[in-house]
């Protein structure tokens, strides 16, 4: 991973997701970089609201797509998320928890740290 990718507290990004495999590169890390258009920045942890609310908006991560080696999203999977359907789903009532040390500093461009930490699934686990 590039040194320069950073998390919202301005420290080296921590894996988001190993299994599944996460990231628009495939790293396991919320990197982006200029190819990233979606801005898949924000590592979250998925509920069962926020995949049905995905699924409903065309963004299908539940169902299974082999032929993408993608086995499907379950409650409690880690995922890179574009942020502004993260945003999206803050709108709605649906946004997942945040793990804020694995989410791109890129997010706080779109989003503010103190919304995003009101998400914190570190201090939910408090």
């Amino acid at each position: 991973m590039p040194s320069d990718q950073l998390n919202v507290f301005g420290e080296p990004l921590e894996p988001c997701s190993l299994d599944p495999l996460t990231g628009f590169y495939r790293t396991g890390c919320c990197e982006s970089g200029p190819e990233d258009f979606g801005r898949h920045m924000v590592c979250v942890i998925a509920t069962a609201d926020f995949l049905a609310f995905s699924k409903e908006r065309g963004n299908d991560l539940s169902t299974p797509a082999p032929q993408y080696g993608f086995s499907g999203l379950k409650p409690g999977d880690r995922w890179c998320l574009c942020v502004d359907r993260w945003v999206e789903a803050l709108q709605a009532g649906k946004a997942p928890w945040v793990v804020l040390r694995a989410t791109h500093q890129g997010a706080l461009e779109t989003v503010a740290l103190s919304i995003l930490m009101r998400y914190s699934a570190e201090a939910r686990a408090n």
